[in-house]
């Protein structure tokens, strides 16, 4: 398993390195119970916008899923209770959302994201299609509007955050590249310090991690060793395929609202 790792944290590098603005796929799922296999290139993704994006304006996107040969890819995979999901970030990774796109048939899926502020921002679609491994696409875009200073990724030097009422902190049994991280996310009540045993699925799980790259370049979203847990440890495991800042969303579900812990972590 862990020369398994290895070799898929290589290509994820190459595959994510040097892709502004392009579509590109990548496996970068990690689940410590399954094994995804490395395809590069089953389906070709167009991203594109009814109308010009600006912020604080709802502008639908449709992505587009094509084979190689240009014809609709019209069945997926269900994973997680969704066909697709899709991460979207500001470039300085200040802004994170996780949505998903409705599937229209015939390849077509659509969302309205929400873009706060002007600047870039970089999407990821991830998505199985039927009979396939799984496919990772990414877009550059670029939105008008007001644009926010950007927000420096500084390491966080305390992994303990209080986000709506609850204590969340973060260990890592060692923090390396290339072999094999367990993350436990443990959450308490932040008043009491009592041990929250109630988390609900979240997606059919008890949380979701996404990890992605100062540079944007790597992505990893990561589900969890235990899915049937409700608490207080959720425990997650993966691989950081190169050295350098990374910012993690962890994202968890307790009374029926979804709560969703940043950290940033720098892996020597």
């Amino acid at each position: 398993m862990k020369y398994i790792l290895l070799l898929l944290s290589f290509f994820t590098v190459l595959a994510l390195s040097g892709c502004e603005g392009k579509t590109h796929t990548g496996s970068t799922h990690q689940n410590m119970n399954h094994e995804t296999k490395e395809e590069m290139n089953s389906t070709q993704v167009k991203f594109s916008f009814n109308g010009s994006p600006e912020s604080d304006k709802k502008v639908e996107l449709h992505i587009q899923v094509n084979s190689l040969k240009g014809k609709p890819v019209d069945q997926f995979e269900i994973e997680h209770e969704k066909l697709m999901h899709l991460i979207v970030v500001s470039k300085d990774l200040s802004f994170f959302d996780h949505l998903h796109p409705q599937y229209k048939g015939k390849g077509l899926f659509t969302v309205t994201p929400n873009f706060p502020n002007g600047g870039e921002y970089k999407l990821f679609a991830d998505f199985i299609p039927k009979g396939s491994d799984k496919n990772l696409k990414s877009e550059l875009v670029k939105v008008s509007g007001h644009q926010a200073k950007p927000i420096s990724l500084i390491p966080d030097k305390i992994l303990t955050k209080v986000i709506d009422g609850k204590e969340v902190t973060l260990k890592f049994n060692k923090l390396t590249t290339n072999d094999e991280v367990k993350m436990t996310f443990t959450i308490k009540d932040a008043k009491t310090k009592k041990d929250i045993n109630d988390l609900q699925p979240y997606l059919g799980a008890i949380g979701h991690v996404v990890a992605i790259s100062g540079d944007t370049n790597t992505y990893l979203h990561v589900h969890p060793m235990n899915e049937k847990s409700s608490g207080p440890d959720a425990e997650f495991m993966t691989s950081f395929p190169k050295k350098g800042l990374y910012k993690i969303w962890g994202q968890f579900k307790q009374n029926g609202e979804v709560f969703i812990v940043p950290f940033v972590v720098d892996v020597p």
